[in-house]
């Protein structure tokens, strides 16, 4: 059970205890402040009754304790322990005795500063000594240090034990709390405090309602785990940004932070704005071939392919995000400050392709993945798009560029069979094409949105593209809960393989969007139907992949052990399955919105309140004949048929 208000988390099992086993306890900017904390009620562990998540940042436990010989089978006190990440935590005993209770209670507290890394690989070191300071207990190490301070403070303290305690009285029928707190020193503390939870938050808080209750719980907890993963960029505090995931990978991965931008656009542009100008801030500007580059670490491709390079997928979402961002309402202003970068980036592109027609991979003899291409294509369409609008040169190129790759790919990277044909995942250098049916090809329906609520053409013709919806209805690839990241078929298929088999909801989302656009709806509502039910079986916070075992009637998707949980595509695919259940599509520049709703309504009657469009609030209500109509926006935005 993970807590997360970056830079905090929490870490906790379903037993409510701190143990400092493992992962568990209170962390601030990737170290473990806290690693133990042990209550005891008149010399009794609590028994856990029950343990839940209230909020992307809290959780709630419960357990009962007998204080009395003679009660019976009955408890007669509850212990409720209300844990948040940022190092609170609230105990309050209730009693249902007749007669006043006077209860001993006892906290066990340890730390010993080691930070995260260590701690998952196992090489944290021994708690460390504590002393008394002020209300409660400090541990100092060569890193810094940490405290617990108690409201109301304890009658005893006992450093050498790390233990607190207290007298506490309860009246029949009363309760009473203590307050624990943990800080880190100031001097150790690193990052800045959480943003998610404040007015410098750059995501609305919108809600959904609908014939299907999931969908409620799915868009709250979407957008509070997306507010929890958000982090400051430290050169510039008013921009922020989302961390990947918690708790593996709290910092900022520029490819995983613009794509769940981009997806959580719904929401409003201050996301996108503040994630462009972080990493805009990185992008290499020399002048050799690298220049406009957005670096970006190696991601593993299950070995079927050599590791994938980030830092491109990065570049090319760059300048499709600040398209379509323009088209959502970022103001003018901004997107002229953020079109250099973003000419830079399609400058990238246009030199990495050199005189050939498919972007390859950096590294000498890599090969042109179709997913690759895809987003190359994506952004050159978008670029181009973006280019004429704002009145620079180079759109004419790029679009030249793209009819000779649709042109070359509809032909060199499908392979043909009995059953239809497929897309390779890659093209070698050689001309060899890798058949293996990978996740990565729902990214070929992924086209991006042009102005006067066009999207773009796709890499795939219309036979293609129908073929490719099929094969994603097939159960080789669709598991029941989302895509497999490879189908069952293919060698080398592992149900737990993060990029061999695991479902992977980024992809899985995208997936639902493209073929919904594409006219797919019933292969778009199974796939939704299964990311929704998969949600709810995980507490409506779903993770960025889990195993993809076959669904059947009296299972349950079982969780992957290096997921992140939340993580940041995950959190905002749940923006994206909803919001494209009404087909919005703004053109703010031409104050014309477009609604193409899935006329199928797979999920009966919707409405979404609360997005935003042109920075204004935005509402739509989808009918269960699949008819949208807007009931709230910005004045002077037209809608279109």
């Amino acid at each position: 059970m993970i807590c997360v208000a970056l830079p905090c988390l929490a870490i906790s099992t379903d037993q409510g205890q701190l143990t400092g086993q493992g992962l568990e306890g209170v962390y601030h900017a990737g170290r473990r402040v806290l690693s133990r904390c042990q209550v005891r009620v008149a010399g009794r562990e609590p028994l856990a009754m029950q343990a839940r998540m209230t909020g992307a940042d809290r959780a709630r436990f419960v357990g009962t304790v007998r204080t009395s010989p003679h009660a019976g089978p009955d408890p007669d006190v509850v212990v409720e322990r209300v844990r948040h990440a940022d190092g609170r935590e609230q105990i309050t005993l209730r009693s249902s005795a007749l007669r006043p209770l006077r209860l001993p209670v006892e906290v066990a507290l340890g730390a010993d500063l080691a930070p995260l890394g260590a701690i998952a690989a196992g090489g944290a070191g021994p708690e460390l000594p504590a002393s008394v300071h002020a209300c409660g207990l400090r541990w100092s190490g060569p890193c810094g240090g940490s405290s617990v301070t108690a409201d109301p403070p304890p009658a005893d303290a006992l450093a050498s034990a790390g233990l607190l305690r207290w007298e506490l009285e309860i009246p029949p029928g009363g309760s009473t709390t203590v307050e624990l707190r943990v800080r880190p020193d100031a001097a150790g503390s690193g990052a800045a405090r959480p943003v998610g939870r404040t007015a410098a938050s750059p995501l609305s808080v919108a809600e959904v309602s609908g014939d299907d209750a999931r969908v409620t719980a799915l868009l709250r907890t979407s957008i509070e785990d997306l507010q929890a993963l958000l982090i400051r960029d430290p050169a510039q505090p008013t921009d922020t940004h989302l961390a990947a995931g918690a708790p593996w990978r709290c910092g900022l991965a520029p490819a995983e932070a613009l794509a769940a931008a981009r997806m959580a656009l719904p929401l409003g542009t201050r996301l996108a704005t503040g994630t462009l100008r972080s990493l805009a801030k990185t992008q290499l500007k020399d002048s050799g071939p690298q220049s406009g580059l957005i670096p970006g670490p190696r991601r593993d491709a299950g070995g079927l392919l050599p590791p994938a390079c980030t830092g491109t997928e990065a570049t090319l979402l760059f300048p499709a995000l600040l398209a379509e961002a323009r088209l959502w309402g970022m103001p003018e202003q901004e997107t002229e400050e953020l079109l250099p970068a973003a000419e830079r980036c399609l400058g990238w592109l246009l030199r990495a392709v050199g005189d050939g027609i498919y972007l390859p991979d950096p590294q000498p003899w890599g090969p042109a993945r179709a997913e690759t291409q895809a987003h190359a294509h994506r952004a050159a369409c978008l670029g181009a798009d973006l280019l004429d609008a704002c009145g620079r040169p180079g759109g004419a190129g790029l679009r030249e560029w793209a009819r000779t790759l649709r042109t070359a790919f509809r032909d060199e990277f499908w392979l043909d069979d009995r059953s239809g044909g497929r897309p390779a995942a890659a093209h070698t250098p050689g001309g060899r094409l890798l058949p293996h049916l990978g996740v990565g090809a729902a990214h070929l329906l992924d086209t991006g949105l042009l102005g006067g609520g066009r999207h773009a053409d796709g890499l795939l013709g219309k036979v293609q593209t129908e073929q490719l919806a099929r094969l994603m209805g097939s159960p080789l690839w669709d598991s029941g809960w989302g895509l497999r990241s490879l189908g069952m078929k293919e060698s080398g298929y592992n149900p737990f393989g993060h990029r061999t088999g695991a479902v992977r909801v980024h992809e899985t989302a995208v997936a639902v969007a493209g073929l919904a656009v594409a006219g797919y709806e019933k292969e778009a509502a199974a796939l939704l139907r299964g990311l929704l039910a998969a949600a709810e079986a995980f507490g409506h916070r779903l993770p960025e992949m889990y195993a993809g075992e076959q669904r059947t009637d009296a299972s349950a998707p079982l969780p992957h052990p290096a997921s992140c949980r939340p993580a940041a595509t995950a959190a905002a695919a749940g923006v994206l399955l909803l919001t494209t259940l009404a087909g919005i599509r703004p053109d703010v520049p031409a104050r014309t919105i477009t609604l193409r709703p899935l006329r199928s309504a797979p999920l009966g009657e919707i409405g979404l309140t609360g997005l935003r469009v042109a920075a204004a609030p935005f509402s739509v209500q989808v009918s269960r004949l699949g008819l949208a109509m807007v009931e709230e926006a910005a004045d002077g935005l037209q809608l279109e048929v």
